[in-house]
C-alpha cells in the first residue's frame, strides 16, 4: 500500500445522524454547532436512522472532499445539505462503509445530486448480497436491496477487500477488518441468502471505515463498526504504522440485547487508547455514550446533525 499523507486541515460535517440538538452548548474549540457555523439558517436540517459524514482533507495544498455513507431515506441526505450551503457538485469520491440500507438510501438522490461523470464509489463486493435478520420466533426480515451497477450510473463502483488510498492519498479507506479482539464476535441474528436459503452472516466483512493522518495522530471514522471498533482502531494503527489515535467518530454499534454487554470493555479499551476527541454517532445507543461520557468526559463531544468539526 502506498504511504497515507498527512492532513494539513481537516473539516468534518455530520449531514446525518440519529439525533438532532440546536440548544446544547459543546465546549470544545473543534466543533461548531449548526447554529454556530451557520449563523442564521432559514431552515433546520432534520434527523434519521442513519448516518452520514461529508469529509473535507486539505493536504499539499489541494483540497479533497469525500462523502462517507448516504444515510436512509432517499432523500434526508439532499434536504441536509441544501439547508447547510452544501453543494454535493463538490463531492469527488463516495465511500459506503457496509451494505446496509441505512447507510446507502441516499446513494441514487446524491448521485443526481453530485452530477459527476464517472463518480467513484468505494465498496466491498459483499454489499451485494441479500441480507435480513432473524427474529425471536424465527422470521426473517428481509433489508431492502443494495443498487446494482445499472442503478448509479453515470457513477460507478470500485470494488475492492483492500486498504485503498482516495483523495490524492489523503484518506485510507481501511478494507476487511480482522476480527481479533475476544468480545467483539459478529451478529448472530445477521442473514443472507446464499442459492435460496437464508443462513448465518455474523461477520459483515464488508464493514470497512476512513482513516485520515493527522499531526496530532489519526482520525477514524465509522459508519457501524460492525468489525468491533477496537478491532477497527488496532487495524488502521497496523496499516497505518500510527499508534496515537487523536479523534474517533461514527456508529460503534453498542445498541441492542447482544451489543449493549461489550459496552464495559469497550470503553475500558478506549481509556486505554485515549483518544482526544470521542464522538459516538448512530447506532452506539444511549447507554453506550453515556458510558463513554461518564468514563472520558474530557474526550467525549455529543454528536447532532449539523455539527462542525475542524481539526
Amino acid at each position: 500500500m502506498d504511504r497515507l499523507a498527512e492532513a494539513e486541515k481537516v473539516e468534518i460535517i455530520s449531514l446525518m445522524d440519529n439525533s438532532i440538538d440546536m440548544l446544547s452548548t459543546i465546549n470544545r474549540t473543534e466543533v461548531k454547532t449548526f447554529k454556530e457555523w451557520m449563523k442564521k439558517p432559514l431552515k433546520l436540517p432534520i434527523a434519521e436512522h442513519g448516518f452520514s459524514m461529508l469529509v473535507r482533507v486539505w493536504t499539499k495544498g489541494e483540497k479533497h472532499v469525500v462523502l462517507f455513507d448516504t444515510g436512509i431515506s432517499p432523500l434526508g441526505i439532499i434536504i441536509n445539505a441544501r439547508r447547510m450551503g452544501i453543494n454535493l457538485s463538490e463531492v469527488e469520491t463516495i465511500v459506503l462503509s457496509h451494505g446496509h440500507y441505512d447507510h446507502f438510501g441516499g446513494l441514487s438522490a446524491v448521485i443526481k445530486a453530485i452530477k459527476r461523470e464517472n463518480l467513484p464509489i468505494i465498496v466491498h463486493e459483499d454489499m451485494f448480497k441479500t441480507r435480513g435478520s432473524e427474529a425471536d420466533n424465527g422470521t426473517i426480515r428481509r433489508y431492502p436491496a443494495f443498487p446494482s451497477d445499472c442503478e448509479v450510473k453515470p457513477a460507478k463502483y470500485v470494488k475492492t477487500r483492500e486498504p485503498y488510498l482516495i483523495a490524492g492519498g489523503s484518506i485510507l479507506v481501511t478494507g476487511e477488518i480482522p476480527r481479533e479482539t475476544k468480545f467483539e464476535k459478529g451478529y448472530s441474528r445477521h442473514r443472507a441468502l446464499i442459492n435460496g436459503e437464508w443462513v448465518p452472516d455474523p461477520w459483515i466483512w464488508d464493514d470497512r471505515a476512513l482513516v485520515i493522518k493527522h499531526i496530532k495522530g489519526l482520525i477514524i471514522i465509522s459508519g457501524c463498526a460492525h468489525a468491533g471498533i477496537i478491532n477497527t482502531i488496532n487495524y488502521a494503527r497496523r496499516i497505518t504504522g500510527v499508534n496515537k489515535v487523536y479523534a474517533v467518530m461514527g456508529g460503534f454499534h453498542l445498541a441492542g440485547k447482544e451489543d449493549e454487554k461489550r459496552i464495559g470493555i469497550t470503553v475500558e479499551e478506549f481509556k486505554c487508547i485515549k483518544p482526544e476527541i470521542i464522538v459516538p454517532c448512530h447506532c452506539t445507543g444511549w447507554r453506550g455514550i453515556l458510558a463513554i461520557f461518564e468514563a472520558m468526559p474530557d474526550a467525549f463531544i455529543w454528536n447532532s446533525v449539523g455539527n462542525l468539526y475542524q481539526l
